[in-house]
């Protein structure tokens, strides 16, 4: 189930990045992450931090819950 949350959080992430237009490189510069970092969140291979994933939004100008939506379910 857990993996099953990470690769829907990883969907999010993906689509709000390229809805903005963003690649990866893009992103990791903005976050100041690197970028396989980035792919492996988007992958759900990585269980992101509040933390980073509060940059992530805020380079993305979304909300924490617009990263989040449906992940829970």
């Amino acid at each position: 189930m857990s993996q099953e949350l990470l690769r829907r959080l990883g969907a999010n992430i993906r689509h709000l990045r390229l809805t903005k237009g963003l690649s990866q490189e893009r992103l990791a510069e903005l976050t100041g992450l690197h970028r396989t970092y980035i792919g492996g969140v988007e992958r759900g291979e990585r269980n992101i931090s509040l933390l980073n994933l509060a940059r992530l939004a805020h380079a993305l100008e979304a909300s924490l819950s617009e990263l989040t939506c449906g992940v829970d379910k």
